[in-house]
């Protein structure tokens, strides 16, 4: 029986329905087909096992495009070794999507194979499980880009048992190495993709590994998938089994949401699925909580409008302009007053937080879902029935940090959503204010804030954008938007003047000129001659001098 493609003889009509599917001719008649050369020949077997019949492979319309790092590994490889590429890269093959990440299945010595393909191409080689042979390779191209090519032992006898173990059909399909344009597809993930359809592989796929639920709904929000009934029944008969998943793979997989598509899509999925007690389940308070205008929404559906909004400002502002994606006045007045800031804003979330492989971007997003999470307890009313939320930001950073701990995020990563949280409401507070915003308001919220003042800027559009719902007047958005722009130009173009004044004097001046002992008086001394640089009061270091004098001529009166 032949394993490899051949041309087919069939007319154009019969190759069109059959296209990206092999068959099994006899006497120029299909007579079975199916997704790998195997299931041809059985289905034609079933069929007329009595005559001899040809298995050939239907080529697709258009020819699938891979990374130019598949035809190195199989040039690098052994020329007898059977390699596979499977999963998300061929998915995203059938797609026209771009991939960074290959996976390689195969029989033979693998992590032999993944130390050679390293040495080759100049990565860094992991070895992630000896024990099942599977190994990493790390690649970092001139844009700073990572390309990550992993290698796995085929998982059961052959290529058909290990695609039939994963998780969706969608990741099940592979091709060999050796002829790219022939997809190998025994579950069906190809006609799955085709009708917008998740499916399992089997039955047994999420009891195996509850984390695939979160993975499975990832991929139904960023690949618009209907997540077929049988798979979501399976899916909330294994939600309480997340409970045995570490953290850590809980908490990497709730990133990858947060870096994907329609993350208010997925986090609502979650819900409704039951994973959100298990996981997160602080979050279900939210729902049904009311709040007086201007919100249009309760508390859990204002949270997830918030991730929505807050994607759509980063299409805006972290992708090249493009006035046929911008489809409302909202983001098309973002777009005109913070275009400008597009490089910065790529530049301030392509830094991390001690760890590669969790953005910025990412734990905004977290910082989103958990900025009112603390509205349930603290909600009141007045006697004119209007609800209040005091606090809630303050408690609310305490909440998040919880919940980070609890993922296993790093310090720093804490920290940053902490702060986030906490001062969160502070652009709101501006924009009720008349007027220009003062230098000394500029430099507060800096110093309250730091780097992740960028990121309060832009939750706090989404926030404003989720609070009034379509009844947004164009008013309070420019409010809005000139409170964010002006932040913005005061961090990112004249950071000295009001934001990071340059010091004019150090502790040592005021030891050596005042006679001060060391301790926290210093630096508050300090601090007030910053914000006086900040609001112009001090330009220079003589000014600097005597403010301290007068500071401490004041306070020395106060003591008499």
């Amino acid at each position: 029986m032949p394993s490899k493609p051949k041309p087919a003889a069939l007319n154009e009509e019969d190759r069109a329905a059959y296209a990206g599917r092999w068959v099994a001719l006899a006497g120029g008649l299909v007579v079975g087909h199916g997704g790998t050369p195997e299931q041809a020949w059985r289905a034609s077997q079933a069929a007329r096992h009595k005559e001899s019949h040809e298995v050939q492979y239907m080529p697709t319309l258009q020819p699938f495009a891979f990374s130019p790092l598949m035809e190195r590994v199989r040039e690098i490889a052994p020329p007898d070794m059977p390699i596979y590429l499977v999963g998300g890269a061929v998915r995203d093959a059938l797609l026209g999507l771009p991939t960074h990440d290959l996976d390689f299945a195969l029989s033979g010595d693998v992590l032999g194979l993944a130390r050679r393909v390293a040495d080759h191409l100049g990565g860094a080689y992991f070895p992630l499980d000896e024990a099942r042979a599977t190994g990493r390779v790390i690649l970092v191209n001139h844009g700073e880009q990572r390309q990550v090519l992993d290698f796995a032992a085929l998982r059961g006898s052959d290529l058909e048992s290990d695609l039939r173990a994963r998780d969706f059909t969608i990741n099940a399909m592979a091709v060999a190495l050796d002829a790219p344009q022939a997809l190998l597809d025994p579950t069906g993930g190809a006609a799955d993709l085709i009708a917008r359809r998740l499916r399992v592989c089997s039955p047994a796929s999420l009891e195996e590994d509850p984390l695939r639920i979160l993975r499975g709904v990832r991929h139904a929000a960023a690949l618009q998938l209907n997540i077929d009934l049988p798979t979501r029944q399976l899916m909330r008969q294994a939600a309480p089994n997340l409970v045995r998943v570490s953290p850590e793979r809980v908490r990497d997989e709730l990133f990858r949401i947060f870096g994907g598509r329609r993350p208010d899509l997925a986090i609502r999925a979650l819900d409704l699925l039951g994973v959100l007690p298990v996981i997160l389940p602080e979050l279900l308070a939210l729902q049904g909580v009311l709040q007086s205008p201007p919100h249009v929404y309760d508390v859990w559906n204002h949270t997830l409008n918030v991730l929505k909004h807050l994607e759509q400002i980063f299409e805006v502002l972290l992708v090249e302009h493009d006035p046929e994606r911008v489809n409302s006045w909202t983001l098309g007045l973002i777009s005109v007053r913070l275009g400008r800031y597009r490089n910065q804003f790529r530049d301030h979330f392509a830094q991390t937080l001690l760890n590669t492989d969790r953005s910025l971007l990412s734990l905004l997003f977290l910082a989103g879902l958990y900025h009112d999470v603390a509205k349930p307890q603290t909600r009141t009313t007045d006697d004119k029935d209007l609800v209040h939320f005091y606090e809630h930001d303050a408690i609310g950073a305490d909440l998040i940090a919880w919940r980070a701990n609890a993922l296993h995020l790093s310090n720093p990563e804490i920290e940053r959503l902490q702060t986030i949280v906490r001062q969160h409401m502070r652009p709101h507070f501006m924009a009720k204010e008349s007027g220009q915003i003062s230098r000394r308001t500029i430099y507060r919220f800096f110093q309250a804030t730091g780097q992740a003042g960028v990121d309060i800027c832009l939750l706090s559009l989404a926030d404003r954008l989720a609070t009034s719902g379509p009844g947004l007047s164009q008013d309070v958005w420019t409010r809005q938007l000139d409170v964010v722009r002006t932040l913005l130009e005061a961090y990112w173009e004249q950071p000295e003047q009001s934001v990071s004044p340059p010091p004019l004097i150090s502790g040592h001046d005021l030891i050596n000129l005042f006679h001060l002992a060391p301790g926290s008086q210093i630096g508050s001394l300090l601090q007030h001659v910053r914000e006086a640089q900040a609001t112009g009061e001090i330009q220079d270091r003589q000014q600097a001098l005597d403010f301290i004098h007068r500071t401490l001529d004041s306070t020395l009166d106060a003591h008499q």
